[in-house]
């Protein structure tokens, strides 16, 4: 088979003991905000969907456990939001428990709108032969002694100035969007200039996401059956398998 994707014939391998006994394999792909895990995690579900065995792939974010913005307010957590106090871990595990059970299992969505769980589009899952998830601190849902329910994890890692570069040029197109979409999270912003935006987008760089990504989602690094690490251009430059 060729490897149509970076890791696409690692996760043939792996994945196949599972995909035999019809037991879901479930993949993690972690890493900083901004870092590219929902493309690499939208690459490697389209690569495997492509085996010749053409097996059930889907890929979801796990920002849809993300608490609601009215309970992180309700906690005080509207400005951790992203860190690991901010998810709802035990509704994670839960779910990804009763995903290799092979229930019928609804996986709350995001919405990248209005920046809040959106509860009235999960996707409805049951029984997949592959289930990718992207998102930041997944390896907390592990419980020391219990069964993996991420089969494989793989972080994606590059230098941290690049990922912030990446931070702003994913950020500033949505603010300048946000002008004109009373919906859009960022519509409150409306009346800044691009300058502002700019210097909005290095302080929740600065204030935020950095001291997320030092302090917590390397551990997701620390964790990982695979580390990626990506040039400036996103493109893969490493693959690293630690023992």
């Amino acid at each position: 088979m060729q490897d149509a994707f970076p890791l696409s014939e690692d996760l043939h391998a792996l994945s196949a003991p599972a995909r035999a006994t019809g037991t879901p394999f479930v993949v993690g792909v972690a890493g900083s905000v901004a870092v590219g895990k929902s493309t690499f995690a939208a690459g490697l579900a389209q690569a495997a969907a492509q085996w010749p065995e053409r097996p059930a792939v889907h890929n979801i974010a796990t920002d849809g456990f993300l608490f609601p913005n009215t309970v992180l307010a309700e906690r005080g957590l509207s400005l951790r939001k992203g860190f690991p106090e901010s998810y709802d871990v035990d509704a994670m595990r839960t779910a990804l428990a009763a995903v290799k059970a092979g229930e019928r299992v609804p996986l709350p969505r995001y919405s990248h709108v209005t920046y809040d769980v959106d509860p009235a589009d999960p996707l409805v899952i049951e029984r997949p032969s592959l289930l990718i998830l992207d998102g930041l601190h997944l390896a907390q849902i592990e419980r020391p002694g219990a069964p993996r329910l991420i089969d494989w994890l793989i972080y994606l890692d590059a230098a941290e100035a690049t990922i912030e570069r990446w931070f702003t040029a994913r950020l500033l197109p949505l603010m300048r969007a946000g002008r004109e979409n009373p919906n859009s999270f960022y519509h409150r912003f409306r009346d800044w200039d691009d300058a502002r935006q700019v210097e909005f987008a290095k302080s929740v760089w600065e204030g935020i996401n950095l001291p997320n990504l030092r302090d917590h989602i390397v551990k997701d690094r620390d964790a990982a059956d695979v580390v990626v690490t990506k040039a400036e251009d996103h493109a893969v430059a490493s693959i690293a398998r630690p023992i």
